[in-house]
């Protein structure tokens, strides 16, 4: 009888299906959820920073980690806490940034991404929620070729805001604006402050004239120094429950191609024995 109790309870145990957040695993089923996400792990990435007077400070992790969550439901992958430690200089003059240094942005990335290969994570897909990481995060995955590798990383981009759904009351809507507003009443709408999305304009101030093609990089202060571009005040949750159904769809998907995808590693490990002897390479 106790025999056939113990062989139950562990019927039970393995019948409960398995937690997609990384830190929710007991050292156990981590080895499982690997095997089932066939090594594809999420790396929900945002930072800490204003937006507007209404929304968290960590707001794109949050709704990184969000999609990430629902996505890895949706085609079972594992999830890595929330990570901050991206790009985001621009937003010091205001209270609550964290922007560490870029050589420290790209060895602690690094150093991250190693260490969740080393546990088995050999497809790492960087959920991307924060604007600023979009030059930072295609130069890291490109980084990954200055030295041999056994696993890849993927860099997953915070899309356009799709076509259709409930139409838009705004033409400006950037950064905490109508859309990003409408989505966090979606994953924690606890944390937005509708009440306080009109305090401050979000309107551009068009402060510097370039010709096309030069960049500074004071140029987004020079449009919204107040860290606030749009209007927060007409979200709605209707509009962001499509703009996150899309979201989601789009990172699941992205699951789906790392999973199915057996060429890139097979690539990689080609260019690293050639780029090794350059000298043998048939010109």
């Amino acid at each position: 009888m106790r025999l056939w109790l113990v062989f139950a309870a562990s019927a039970v145990a393995w019948a409960q299906p398995l937690p997609v957040k990384w830190e929710e695993l007991n050292a156990v089923d981590f080895v499982s959820a690997i095997r089932r996400a066939q090594g594809v792990c999420l790396l929900p990435f945002g930072v800490l920073e204003k937006h507007g007077p209404h929304l968290p400070l960590g707001t794109d992790l949050i709704n990184a980690r969000y999609v990430s969550v629902e996505a890895a439901k949706q085609e079972y992958a594992v999830v890595f806490p929330e990570y901050f430690a991206g790009q985001i200089f621009e937003a010091k003059h205001e209270p609550g940034t964290i922007a560490y240094s870029a050589r420290l942005q790209l060895a602690l990335l690094e150093e991250t991404t190693s260490e969740m290969a080393r546990n088995g994570c050999k497809k790492i897909v960087i959920v991307n929620g924060h604007g600023g990481n979009t030059s930072l995060l295609p130069f890291f995955s490109q980084s990954q070729l200055a030295s041999p590798k056994d696993f890849v990383v993927y860099a997953y981009l915070r899309p356009a805001p799709p076509s259709g759904g409930p139409a838009k009351k705004t033409k400006t809507d950037g950064h905490a604006g109508e859309s990003e507003t409408s989505k966090t009443l979606v994953s924690r709408p606890d944390l937005v402050r509708m009440d306080r999305a009109a305090a401050q304009s979000g309107k551009d101030r068009a402060r510097l004239d370039l010709p096309q093609g030069l960049y500074t990089g004071i140029w987004w202060y020079a449009k919204f120094p107040e860290h606030y571009a749009g209007d927060g005040s007409v979200a709605s949750k209707e509009l962001g429950e499509f703009e996150m159904r899309e979201w989601t769809g789009g990172v699941a998907n992205a699951i789906r191609a790392a999973k199915a995808d057996h060429t890139s590693l097979d690539l990689q490990r080609e260019f690293f024995e050639r780029s090794a002897k350059p000298l043998e390479t048939q010109q």
